[in-house]
């Protein structure tokens, strides 16, 4: 952006800030996330499966015959679903923000103002103070002992020193100090925006079933065409030719007729059913605290071979714990140093590694310090001095490199700091002088304290080792995973030592540091090369991240990842299954597939064992419904050809279909399972439907054929073509119900006795139209319906043990 001149060490006036305003150089973050509501509505109700389905629908309502319209509910309820799960995916991915200051200070005509976000203008002067988040990429022109937690961002853990000249990054926050910053882009150019502009793009989770499905209704669309012209010209030339059925009006019974034809063609009710089964499994985790963004995402976490972990806030609670104390010089540590440990944790000024000390140390000098110096990122020590009582002189605690590096004889510490920290130990010394600082000194307004220095006449006391907690549920959960044959990868932006040290106390087997992604190679080649032998990563930038997960895909992975931070968004976004933590970042929150809400990482193997339910489930679903769409493709074929009239009103088919598919899929789509996911679900359903739907098919067409050639009306064969589909397609329910439990057992056995209700209740049978057949052709039809059933099991014995 180009600006209209430097402000001065006043700020901008208001001319300049109106001047910025009006050539658009503000804070207004993008809010563009892709589709509109209107283009979501036309992509999911302008297809031609809907015109098709739509059409029949609306026709018969035309027509006056609404009692075969009952089909319409599905096409309603798919269209109705479809636009609502892209909907609240595209009102999540709105709300997605990394920033969450609702104001920001700025100096503006020498005061400071406190302004809204998105007021910011370029080159204003940020007033910085501990607390504050950073809402705009700005250059420090002033510091004063600034410290910046940058690990959303980065990942990095440890606040990083920003001294005059370093640029700070939108969104990150100031945890120590004060200063003034130059604000350098704003908006969208602003590295908050850049790093949310591709993760607010809209997109749907990747779903085996999903796509599948769609697969099946693209294939029978293709079909409806060609198969619908034979229909309806069979329909036609079956009421005594085009001309006669113009003339008669009888193409109105013909149309009803080809209306059935086409609809038994489509499995309406499988999305609808798979929905409702993502739907259920989605409740059901929400009430053991995990928040599923989309519905398809329950089943995402079962397919998953790849399981990508962010160290901080994810195998860590994000907080540090004592390790260690190894005492140098002498054997224990004494009850000076033990003394003044307890007093640097119970500081109120402590950062939170030292905090971390009042685990062990609970008993602090009796006597009141004569000056406390606190941390400092960039002096990497913190300090305390007594004038009295056993632990007279002043005390330091900070980096070993730092605080020994002009203490002789400490060689020794230095060593031993080494080998801790090749090893990923978190390590700092303890060292003590005999000087006693001097209190400090009152300033006048506006002076500045100097900067403290080391005492002199330090030595080394004892090396004080921290490490993050591990969660207390990572090493049984990371376990769950290698049983189920998930390997595991931990990014971090951390250290990679401290990354390899975290990594092998969660229970993930390494050896030897973790890999420095700094010396990542930018060519897709080489990375692919690298992430296949490779498990551990630091040093890791977002982009790195996002580059890593699309190569564990390009490596034939089905990658999961989790993370917390705005640092992870990108990558969650990539991911086929991202996972946040409830306690990160809302921009991480917004673009995660599922949120653990409470952040317990053991929730993971919950979300797996729904979705393997909902996988199975919804499989089984699939044989049943598109084995009655293979039945219905040939009925349509075959009676089209034969120009014979179509053996069933749509009411009587949507009543086969509810007693031989529809109520029981209600109560399969629910059951328990455990089967392990196995990739291949559509393939396993057409080897099961091809064969079944023939079987069936080829059943009612002879039955139907010797009821024609017989010389039955009408409405005996449509009751003999009702009771053959029925008995039929009631032993592919029973194959498909196995293993038998109470539940499955009391389904079958409903969906027989619903049979005698549709023949010998009157009211359902005058909705029907149903007739009377003689007996000879019950017999034939429930004769041809055993043999079937005996083939059709056979089939299924045979096909299953291949």
């Amino acid at each position: 952006m180009t600006t209209t001149g430097k402000p001065s060490s006043t700020g901008l006036t208001l001319a300049e800030v109106r001047s910025r305003t009006e050539l658009g150089q503000t804070n207004v973050m993008p809010s563009d996330t892709g589709r509109s509501f209107w283009r979501i509505m036309q992509a999911n109700l302008f297809t031609l499966f809907n015109l098709i389905v739509g059409g029949s629908f609306a026709l018969l309502l035309v027509l006056g015959y609404w009692q075969d319209a009952l089909f319409g509910f599905f096409v309603i309820a798919n269209v109705v679903i479809g636009v609502a799960q892209e909907f609240r995916a595209k009102l999540t991915l709105s709300r997605l923000a990394v920033l969450n200051a609702p104001r920001a200070r700025v100096m503006r005509d020498g005061q400071v103002a406190e302004i809204r976000v998105g007021e910011v203008v370029m080159d204003d002067i940020f007033v910085l103070s501990a607390g504050d988040q950073v809402t705009a990429d700005a250059v420090v022109l002033e510091a004063h002992g600034l410290d910046v937690d940058e690990s959303l961002l980065t990942g990095e853990a440890d606040p990083v020193s920003s001294p005059a000249g370093r640029e700070l990054m939108s969104g990150s926050s100031v945890v120590a100090g004060s200063g003034l910053a130059r604000v350098v882009r704003v908006g969208a150019d602003s590295y908050a925006a850049k790093i949310t502009a591709e993760a607010k793009q809209f997109s749907l989770v990747r779903s085996e079933l999903r796509s599948g499905i769609a697969k099946i209704i693209k294939w029978i669309t293709i079909l409806l065409l060609p198969v619908g012209a034979i229909v309806v010209n069979g329909q036609m030339q079956a009421v005594g030719g085009w001309a006669v059925a113009i003339d008669t009006g009888l193409w109105r019974e013909a149309t009803v007729a080809s209306a059935a034809s086409l609809i038994a063609m489509i499995p309406q009710g499988l999305v609808f059913m798979t929905s409702v089964a993502l739907a259920v499994g989605a409740v059901k985790l929400a009430r053991h605290e995990v928040l599923v963004q989309e519905l398809a995402a329950v089943e995402g976490l079962a397919r998953v071979d790849m399981l990508c972990l962010d160290k901080t806030g994810t195998l860590t609670e994000g907080r540090m714990v004592l390790d260690g104390v190894e005492p140098l010089g002498s054997p224990d540590l004494d009850s000076a140093s033990e003394a003044v440990l307890a007093w640097m944790g119970a500081d109120r000024n402590a950062n939170a590694t030292s905090v971390a000390l009042v685990a062990r140390f609970t008993s602090p000098p009796t006597q009141s310090p004569v000056r406390a110096i606190e941390f400092s990122s960039r002096r990497k020590w913190s300090a305390v001095s007594f004038a009295g009582g056993p632990a007279r002189g002043t005390w330091v605690l900070g980096a070993p490199d730092i605080v020994l590096a002009d203490v002789p004889d400490a060689t020794h510490a230095l060593a031993r700091f080494a080998e801790r920290a090749t090893a990923g130990e978190r390590t700092v010394v303890l060292a003590r002088s005999e000087v006693v600082l001097d209190p400090p000194v009152e300033l006048a307004d506006g002076e500045r304290a100097p900067e403290p220095e080391l005492p002199a006449g330090l030595r080394a006391v004892a090396l004080v080792s921290f490490r993050e907690k591990v969660r207390d549920d990572a090493h049984e959960t990371l376990g769950y995973f290698r049983e189920q044959e998930v390997e595991l990868c931990v990014i971090s932006g951390d250290d990679p030592r401290t990354v390899a040290a975290v990594a092998r106390e969660a229970g993930i087997h390494h050896d030897g540091p973790g890999f420095d992604a700094r010396t990542l190679p930018d060519d897709e080649s080489e990375l692919d090369a690298i992430m296949r032998e490779h498990r551990v990563f630091g040093r890791v930038t977002p982009e790195q991240k996002k580059a890593m997960v699309l190569s564990l895909q390009r490596l034939g992975h089905t990658v999961a990842l989790t993370g917390d931070g705005v640092n992870d968004a990108l990558a969650l976004k990539h991911a086929d299954m991202g996972i946040a933590m409830g306690s990160g970042a809302a921009a991480t929150r917004a673009v995660a597939r599922l949120v653990l809400l409470d952040g317990q990482f053991s929730r993971l193997p919950r979300i797996v064992a729904e979705g393997r339910q909902v996988i199975a489930n919804v499989e089984r679903l699939a044989k049943l419904f598109l084995s009655k769409t293979t039945y219905a493709i040939l009925f349509a074929v075959v009676f089209g050809a034969l120009l014979w009239p179509f053996p069933f009103l749509p009411r009587q088919l949507s009543i086969v279909d509810g007693l031989t598919i529809g109520l029981p899929a209600l109560v399969l789509a629910l059951l328990p399972n455990i089967q392990r996911y196995r990739p291949g679900f559509l393939r396993r359903a057409a080897r099961f439907c091809i064969p079944s739907g023939l079987i069936v098919g080829g059943t009612l067409i002879s039955v139907v054929a010797y009821a024609y050639l017989g010389g039955a009306d009408a409405a005996v064969v449509q009751t003999t073509a009702v009771i053959t589909l029925t008995l039929t397609a009631l032993w592919v329910l029973v194959i498909l119900s196995r293993p038998f439990t109470l539940v499955t057992s009391l389904v079958v056995v409903a969906a027989y006795l619903g049979l005698p209700v549709l023949l010998f209740i009157p009211v359902v049978t005058d909705f029907l139209q149903l007739g009377a057949p003689p007996l000879e052709l019950v017999l034939v039809a429930v004769g041809a319906s055993i043999i079937s059933s005996l083939v059709l099991e056979v089939t299924h014995r045979v096909l299953h043990h291949q």
